[in-house]
């Protein structure tokens, strides 16, 4: 357990270092055999890594591994690719390497932890390091490349650019920062000017998840290439304005972050086209409850509202707006995107009470898009929405749906 515990301090000080970092992208490639064998270099000394974990085969299973020879039990737990409560066992050989291969696995950039004797810890080995904000150890990434790319890799096409900006924040009283993309061309397009969205992560997220985890620079880099959506800026704040007992009021003092803060200080920096309908406001989780609430909240700022797998509940809805369910016709006039996402399999905030969000709003005669897929409470899911909802945002074709229909998501024209 000293040993562990050792291990312990030293990922979570490569975590702490890893999160004060500008933000860069992932690797695209799996770790080389070389680097399985121990011979690869790097800094001062070296920097061999003699146990390679994960390890992404031709066929796409993955094997795990960890030296642990004290250790009594070793098991993979929180993966993005089971149900979330799965657990998968390691198995020990003589030399005190545990190890387990699992799949084939689907394409996936997934998130996993290991736990060693009930100890939750990141894989010692993997580089690719999940920062979580309030609880939990960090976890780990696991990365297995698509063939031909997926939507949410990297693609040989042009690329925009995230850019960290640090601030001292006098509403919330530290320096934090919010991560900016620009798209391709920004910096050479002189005076064009940009509609923007405010993209929120979930809880124990930080700022880094959307292009971390979610990709989301990626996913409309190969949008925009596509001339599938419209080139737009993306703002992705960090969520938790409150951490400790005084959490509950981390809603209300995110609001005032974001409106009072942020939002002047992108519209000052960047070139952000005016007006509302330039204004989109979307968020994952505990983002996704903050995003409808300040989004519904604020309709004179935003025209376009968004959420995926949203904390955010039909009692809600139907006590804190009320006034907009009454006037759908207003409402309707007001909300050129509403856009709501799920997946079936969510046990966290629950399929169906997301469902019932979107059946109240349709049965108000408020037209928006329920967007339902497989998957639970992870990116995969969250990517995929992203995916659909860009296109429709500032899209002055996008129709939303009056009405539930089979497929979720309205036919909607390529952007121009």
């Amino acid at each position: 357990m000293k040993n562990l515990r050792s291990l312990l301090v030293l990922a979570l000080l490569f975590a702490s270092t890893a999160f004060a970092q500008t933000v860069s992208p992932a690797p695209d490639a799996a770790p080389t055999p070389a680097a399985a064998n121990g011979t690869g270099r790097g800094g001062r000394g070296g920097n061999a890594r003699s146990i390679i974990s994960p390890e992404v085969h031709p066929d796409r299973t993955v094997t795990f591994r960890v030296r642990m020879p004290n250790a009594k039990s070793v098991s993979i737990t929180g993966a993005d690719w089971t149900d979330l409560g799965a657990t998968i066992p390691l198995t020990q050989d003589e030399t005190g390497l545990w190890s387990v291969t699992v799949g084939p696995l689907d394409p996936m950039y997934a998130i996993y932890n290991f736990t060693i004797d009930g100890v939750m810890t990141p894989d010692l080995n993997n580089p690719r390091v999940k920062l979580r904000t309030n609880s939990g150890s960090p976890g780990s990434y696991l990365y297995v490349p698509g063939n031909p790319p997926e939507f949410w890799e990297a693609q040989d096409v042009p690329h925009g650019n995230v850019e960290v900006n640090w601030a001292k924040s006098t509403i919330i009283g530290d320096t934090r920062a919010y991560n900016v993309y620009t798209p391709p061309g920004y910096d050479a397009s002189g005076a064009t000017k940009y509609p923007v969205l405010y993209l929120f992560h979930g809880t124990n997220g930080t700022p880094n998840d959307w292009t971390d985890a979610g990709k989301a620079n990626f996913i409309e880099d190969n949008l925009i290439a596509a001339g599938k959506a419209v080139p737009m800026i993306i703002v992705m704040p960090w969520g938790h304005a409150v951490i400790g007992p005084q959490a509950n009021t981390n809603n209300a003092v995110f609001e005032r972050y974001l409106l009072e803060e942020v939002m002047p200080a992108v519209e000052k920096k960047y070139r952000v086209a005016a007006g509302r309908e330039n204004h989109a406001i979307v968020g994952l989780s505990m983002g996704g409850g903050q995003a409808l609430n300040i989004g519904l909240s604020h309709l004179d700022l935003f025209a376009s509202v968004g959420g995926f797998s949203y904390a955010f509940t039909a009692a809600t809805l139907q006590n804190n707006y009320a006034e907009l369910l009454k006037d759908s016709a207003g409402t309707n006039a007001k909300l050129k995107v509403l856009w709501l996402g799920v997946g079936r399999q969510d046990k966290t905030v629950g399929y169906a009470n997301n469902k019932k969000v979107s059946d109240i709003f349709y049965d108000h005669g408020i037209n928006h898009v329920f967007f339902e897929m497989d998957g639970a409470h992870t990116f995969a899911v969250w990517r995929k929405c992203l995916a659909e909802v860009l296109p429709v945002l500032f899209n002055d074709k996008a129709v939303m749906p009056s009405k539930a229909a089979e497929a979720s998501t309205p036919t909607v024209p390529t952007a121009q």
